[in-house]
Protein backbone atom coordinates (compact mmCIF):
# COMPACT_ATOMS: atom_id res chain seq x y z
CA UNK A 1 0.00 0.00 0.00
CA UNK A 2 1.48 3.58 -1.15
CA UNK A 3 1.71 6.78 1.38
CA UNK A 4 -1.12 8.19 -0.86
CA UNK A 5 -3.69 6.07 0.64
CA UNK A 6 -2.94 6.56 4.14
CA UNK A 7 -3.96 10.58 3.95
CA UNK A 8 -6.53 12.97 5.21
CA UNK A 9 -9.00 12.75 2.75
CA UNK A 10 -10.18 16.57 3.96
CA UNK A 11 -6.39 18.10 3.75
CA UNK A 12 -4.60 15.31 2.06
CA UNK A 13 -1.82 15.05 4.88
CA UNK A 14 0.03 11.71 4.75
CA UNK A 15 -0.64 10.46 8.19
CA UNK A 16 0.79 6.70 7.78
CA UNK A 17 4.66 6.16 7.25
CA UNK A 18 5.29 4.64 3.93
CA UNK A 19 5.16 0.83 3.87
CA UNK A 20 3.37 1.27 7.03
CA UNK A 21 1.96 -2.13 6.29
CA UNK A 22 3.07 -5.38 5.62
CA UNK A 23 1.08 -7.35 3.20
CA UNK A 24 0.30 -11.22 4.51
CA UNK A 25 -0.53 -13.60 2.51
CA UNK A 26 -3.16 -16.15 3.94
CA UNK A 27 -2.31 -20.13 4.07
CA UNK A 28 -2.92 -22.62 6.87
CA UNK A 29 -0.65 -22.94 10.08
CA UNK A 30 -0.43 -24.62 13.61
CA UNK A 31 -0.84 -22.94 17.16
CA UNK A 32 -1.03 -24.78 20.18
CA UNK A 33 -3.77 -26.02 22.21
CA UNK A 34 -4.20 -26.24 25.15
CA UNK A 35 -1.07 -27.66 26.24
CA UNK A 36 2.12 -27.52 24.47
CA UNK A 37 1.72 -31.20 23.20
CA UNK A 38 -1.50 -30.80 21.37
CA UNK A 39 -2.12 -28.01 18.28
CA UNK A 40 -4.56 -27.18 15.84
CA UNK A 41 -4.44 -26.47 12.28
CA UNK A 42 -5.96 -22.89 11.11
CA UNK A 43 -6.51 -21.25 7.79
CA UNK A 44 -6.54 -17.20 7.06
CA UNK A 45 -7.42 -15.11 4.56
CA UNK A 46 -4.91 -12.60 2.61
CA UNK A 47 -4.89 -9.58 5.47
CA UNK A 48 -2.10 -6.59 5.95
CA UNK A 49 -0.71 -5.89 9.49
CA UNK A 50 1.33 -2.66 10.50
CA UNK A 51 5.11 -2.90 10.59
CA UNK A 52 5.51 -1.45 14.10
CA UNK A 53 3.12 -1.16 17.13
CA UNK A 54 1.11 1.79 16.88
CA UNK A 55 3.82 4.72 18.08
CA UNK A 56 2.86 7.58 19.89
CA UNK A 57 3.51 10.64 17.87
CA UNK A 58 0.53 8.74 15.41
CA UNK A 59 -1.64 8.38 18.34
CA UNK A 60 -1.60 11.88 19.42
CA UNK A 61 -1.85 13.54 15.28
CA UNK A 62 -5.43 11.60 15.14
CA UNK A 63 -6.50 11.61 18.91
CA UNK A 64 -4.67 14.57 20.16
CA UNK A 65 -3.63 13.21 23.38
CA UNK A 66 -1.09 11.06 24.43
CA UNK A 67 -2.04 8.86 27.47
CA UNK A 68 1.51 6.93 27.81
CA UNK A 69 3.68 7.06 30.51
CA UNK A 70 7.44 6.23 28.90
CA UNK A 71 6.87 9.23 26.92
CA UNK A 72 8.74 9.71 22.98
CA UNK A 73 6.90 9.88 19.56
CA UNK A 74 8.48 7.33 18.61
CA UNK A 75 7.55 4.45 21.43
CA UNK A 76 4.52 2.56 21.62
CA UNK A 77 1.40 4.03 22.73
CA UNK A 78 0.55 2.49 26.23
CA UNK A 79 -2.28 3.02 28.75
CA UNK A 80 -4.51 2.21 26.08
CA UNK A 81 -7.76 -0.18 26.68
CA UNK A 82 -9.45 -2.27 24.32
CA UNK A 83 -11.99 0.29 23.66
CA UNK A 84 -9.81 3.25 23.29
CA UNK A 85 -8.22 1.00 20.59
CA UNK A 86 -11.08 0.34 18.95
CA UNK A 87 -12.05 4.27 18.82
CA UNK A 88 -9.18 5.12 17.14
CA UNK A 89 -8.98 2.64 14.92
CA UNK A 90 -13.12 3.95 14.10
CA UNK A 91 -11.37 7.60 14.00
CA UNK A 92 -8.47 7.02 12.35
CA UNK A 93 -11.09 5.55 9.06
CA UNK A 94 -13.57 7.78 9.46
CA UNK A 95 -10.78 10.69 7.94
CA UNK A 96 -8.96 8.32 5.42
CA UNK A 97 -11.50 6.19 4.04
CA UNK A 98 -10.13 2.84 4.92
CA UNK A 99 -11.16 0.29 7.47
CA UNK A 100 -8.07 0.19 10.40
CA UNK A 101 -8.98 -2.46 12.64
CA UNK A 102 -7.34 -4.58 15.10
CA UNK A 103 -5.98 -7.98 14.02
CA UNK A 104 -8.03 -10.87 15.12
CA UNK A 105 -5.91 -13.38 17.44
CA UNK A 106 -5.38 -16.04 14.63
CA UNK A 107 -4.34 -13.12 12.62
CA UNK A 108 -1.74 -11.76 15.11
CA UNK A 109 -0.41 -15.44 15.71
CA UNK A 110 0.08 -16.17 11.86
CA UNK A 111 2.12 -13.10 11.23
CA UNK A 112 4.25 -13.44 14.42
CA UNK A 113 5.17 -17.10 13.14
CA UNK A 114 6.14 -15.44 10.02
CA UNK A 115 3.06 -16.07 7.78
CA UNK A 116 3.74 -18.27 4.85
CA UNK A 117 7.34 -17.34 5.20
CA UNK A 118 7.93 -19.40 8.16
CA UNK A 119 9.28 -22.52 6.98
CA UNK A 120 9.60 -25.54 8.63
CA UNK A 121 11.00 -24.47 11.67
CA UNK A 122 8.30 -22.83 14.72
CA UNK A 123 9.99 -20.69 16.32
CA UNK A 124 9.62 -19.50 19.84
CA UNK A 125 9.69 -16.08 19.24
CA UNK A 126 8.99 -13.42 16.53
CA UNK A 127 11.81 -13.97 14.19
CA UNK A 128 14.21 -15.58 16.48
CA UNK A 129 14.74 -18.78 19.25
CA UNK A 130 16.99 -16.04 20.85
CA UNK A 131 14.84 -12.79 22.67
CA UNK A 132 17.54 -10.62 22.87
CA UNK A 133 17.61 -10.33 19.11
CA UNK A 134 14.01 -9.65 19.12
CA UNK A 135 12.47 -8.18 21.79
CA UNK A 136 12.36 -5.99 24.56
CA UNK A 137 11.75 -7.80 27.79
CA UNK A 138 12.60 -7.87 32.10
CA UNK A 139 16.38 -8.79 31.43
CA UNK A 140 17.07 -5.78 28.75
CA UNK A 141 13.61 -3.04 28.76
CA UNK A 142 15.90 -1.17 31.75
CA UNK A 143 12.36 -1.16 33.13
CA UNK A 144 10.27 1.16 29.98
CA UNK A 145 9.35 1.09 26.62
CA UNK A 146 11.94 1.41 23.26
CA UNK A 147 11.21 2.98 20.18
CA UNK A 148 9.87 0.89 17.67
CA UNK A 149 11.92 -1.43 15.37
CA UNK A 150 15.07 -0.98 17.05
CA UNK A 151 15.61 -4.94 16.97
CA UNK A 152 15.72 -7.75 14.32
CA UNK A 153 12.31 -8.33 12.54
CA UNK A 154 10.56 -11.64 12.07
CA UNK A 155 10.41 -13.12 8.44
CA UNK A 156 8.07 -10.92 7.18
CA UNK A 157 9.77 -7.92 8.26
CA UNK A 158 6.88 -7.58 11.38
CA UNK A 159 8.90 -5.74 14.25
CA UNK A 160 8.40 -6.04 18.21
CA UNK A 161 5.45 -8.84 17.94
CA UNK A 162 7.86 -10.09 21.19
CA UNK A 163 8.24 -7.86 23.67
CA UNK A 164 8.47 -3.80 24.14
CA UNK A 165 4.32 -3.74 24.79
CA UNK A 166 1.22 -6.02 24.95
CA UNK A 167 -0.57 -5.83 21.54
CA UNK A 168 -4.71 -5.69 21.96
CA UNK A 169 -6.24 -8.30 19.47
CA UNK A 170 -9.88 -7.99 18.12
CA UNK A 171 -10.91 -11.12 19.82
CA UNK A 172 -12.57 -12.30 23.16
CA UNK A 173 -10.53 -14.05 25.37
CA UNK A 174 -12.20 -18.07 24.81
CA UNK A 175 -11.00 -21.26 25.45
CA UNK A 176 -9.21 -23.37 22.63
CA UNK A 177 -9.48 -25.03 20.26
CA UNK A 178 -9.89 -21.49 18.19
CA UNK A 179 -13.21 -20.96 16.07
CA UNK A 180 -13.50 -17.88 14.43
CA UNK A 181 -17.07 -18.52 14.30
CA UNK A 182 -18.54 -19.71 18.20
CA UNK A 183 -19.10 -15.96 18.91
CA UNK A 184 -14.79 -14.75 19.65
CA UNK A 185 -15.34 -12.60 16.92
CA UNK A 186 -17.83 -10.35 17.97
CA UNK A 187 -17.43 -6.84 18.65
CA UNK A 188 -20.20 -5.85 21.30
CA UNK A 189 -18.94 -6.51 24.89
CA UNK A 190 -21.05 -8.24 26.98
CA UNK A 191 -20.45 -8.25 30.90
CA UNK A 192 -17.52 -10.62 32.16
CA UNK A 193 -15.90 -10.36 28.54
CA UNK A 194 -12.17 -10.53 28.43
CA UNK A 195 -10.53 -9.43 25.08
CA UNK A 196 -6.87 -11.30 24.30
CA UNK A 197 -3.57 -9.87 23.99
CA UNK A 198 -0.49 -11.11 22.96
CA UNK A 199 3.01 -10.95 22.40
CA UNK A 200 4.80 -9.78 26.36
CA UNK A 201 6.14 -6.68 27.36
CA UNK A 202 9.03 -4.70 28.41
CA UNK A 203 8.56 -5.75 32.60
CA UNK A 204 7.62 -9.50 31.31
CA UNK A 205 9.96 -12.65 31.81
CA UNK A 206 11.25 -14.62 28.25
CA UNK A 207 7.99 -17.08 28.81
CA UNK A 208 5.24 -14.65 28.70
CA UNK A 209 6.90 -13.30 26.02
CA UNK A 210 6.25 -16.13 23.50
CA UNK A 211 4.45 -16.43 20.34
CA UNK A 212 2.10 -19.29 21.84
CA UNK A 213 1.45 -17.35 24.71
CA UNK A 214 -2.18 -15.56 25.46
CA UNK A 215 -3.87 -14.10 27.96
CA UNK A 216 -6.66 -11.41 28.13
CA UNK A 217 -8.20 -8.40 30.42
CA UNK A 218 -11.11 -6.45 30.12
CA UNK A 219 -12.05 -4.13 27.65
CA UNK A 220 -12.12 -1.07 29.75
CA UNK A 221 -8.77 -1.74 31.55
CA UNK A 222 -5.39 0.65 30.86
CA UNK A 223 -1.62 -0.77 31.42
CA UNK A 224 1.60 0.63 31.04
CA UNK A 225 2.25 -2.36 29.38
CA UNK A 226 -0.62 -2.33 27.22
CA UNK A 227 -0.79 -1.00 23.34
CA UNK A 228 -1.97 -2.50 20.17
CA UNK A 229 -1.07 -2.94 16.06
CA UNK A 230 -3.25 -2.29 13.35
CA UNK A 231 -4.52 -4.61 10.90
CA UNK A 232 -6.48 -4.65 7.69
CA UNK A 233 -8.40 -6.70 5.46
CA UNK A 234 -7.95 -7.00 1.83
CA UNK A 235 -11.34 -5.24 -0.05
Amino acid sequence: MTTEEHKYRKTGKIILPPDYFVFVKGGSFRIEGKNANSYQQLTIADFYIARYPLTQGIYDEVMRENPSGFKGTERPVENVSWVEAQEFCKILSSKTGHQYRLPTEAEWEYAAQGGNLAGREKLIYAGSNNLYEVGWYDENSHGETKPVGLLKPNQLSIYDMSGNVWEWCSSRYAPYPYNAKDGREDMDNKEGDLRVFRGGSWGDIAWSCRIAYRDGYTPAIRDSSLGFRLALSIV
